[in-house]
């Protein structure tokens, strides 16, 4: 197989990752829905070797970048999130009361925000259909930056999403956080006028798997773990950043992303000094993103080279 420098920077990612996985599943004695996960990463491996074909038969180098970006994606969010999933029970106290001060001291206070937007019930579910459209902007993203041949700049991307995911991991390992959900209790008055996606119920779910741990992972019931930083507003900036510089799309998808944050900190019950994690976690994602890429391409020229220039014996 033939992979693109920061390709091959993310098969080794995935790779060591499903290791990982593979040995903590054991020594935690944790299930798995290995029938769940396996469609799921036949999608990925098929749309990898999709990607091979077009690399190598067809020649159509916009499709097999796009194909293998997209297959590279679903393996990762798989590997990705099984090995969030190890990570419980959480060793440490939720830093959540911390964060919440935080926002307080600057005048922020979840509860009574989304109080105030329950008065509004049609916003409230426009904002949830918003939050919605988080993972399906980025395989959005992957498939316009694909096929019209930006590949440059979809190899970043990808770079991004994968840096980001494993620093925002990694940050939440050791000071582990659900969101504003799991500390604060709303009315049933507002819960009835907007129903939100990430509720107190769900931040209750939370507290108690991070008391406990998981004994059983499936790709049904796989909740997203992370309070700080807000892995959702990563995708988000993502999104817009990268989509920018395309015509049409670009504007809309700005505007699009921009509505996402309100949706973040309501749909998502983010505290939001969450929302402002995410955004320096992506900023340290790209620019760490283009340094690799960058090695990446410069140690891809420098093998070229050294193999052109390796003459046959006489």
């Amino acid at each position: 197989m033939v992979f693109l420098p920061a390709e091959r920077i993310i098969v080794t990612v995935i790779a060591a990752l499903a290791v990982l996985d593979g040995i903590v599943l054991w020594l935690k004695d944790v299930g798995i829905d290995v029938v769940g996960y396996a469609g799921m990463v036949g999608c990925g491996l098929g749309a990898i070797a999709l990607g091979q074909f077009y690399r190598h038969v067809r020649r159509n180098q916009s499709i097999a970048a796009t194909a293998t970006a997209a297959g590279l994606f679903i393996l990762f969010t798989i590997v990705g999130s099984i090995f969030n999933y190890l990570l419980f029970p959480i060793a440490r106290e939720p830093v959540d009361l911390a964060l919440a001060r935080f926002d307080s001291f600057f005048g922020f206070d979840w509860p009574r925000f989304v109080e105030w937007a329950s008065q509004y019930p049609r916003i409230g579910m426009a904002l949830q259909a918003v939050y919605a459209t988080s993972l399906p902007q980025l395989l959005v993203v992957i498939f316009v930056l694909g096929f019209s041949g930006r590949l440059r700049l979809l190899q970043h991307f990808l770079l991004t999403g994968v840096i980001g995911a494993l620093l925002s991991i990694i940050w939440w390992f050791f000071f582990p956080s659900f969101g504003a959900s799991s500390i604060y209790t709303l009315p049933e008055a507002v819960l009835d006028a907007v129903p939100l996606a990430v509720g107190p119920d769900y931040g209750a779910e939370l507290v108690e798997l991070g008391r406990n741990g998981a004994t059983y992972i499936s790709p049904k019931n796989v909740l997203g773990v992370i309070g700080f930083p807000s892995f959702h507003t990563v995708m988000a900036a993502m999104s817009a950043v990268f989509m920018i510089r395309i015509r049409w799309v670009g504007p809309i998808c700005l505007v699009l992303n921009a509505v996402m944050m309100p949706a973040i900190v309501i749909q998502g019950g983010h505290n939001l000094v969450d929302v402002i994690g995410g955004l320096v976690v992506f900023a340290i994602a790209y620019g760490l993103a283009a340094v690799a890429l960058r090695q990446a391409e410069s140690g891809s020229a420098e093998t070229r080279t050294a193999s052109s220039s390796i003459k046959a014996p006489l």
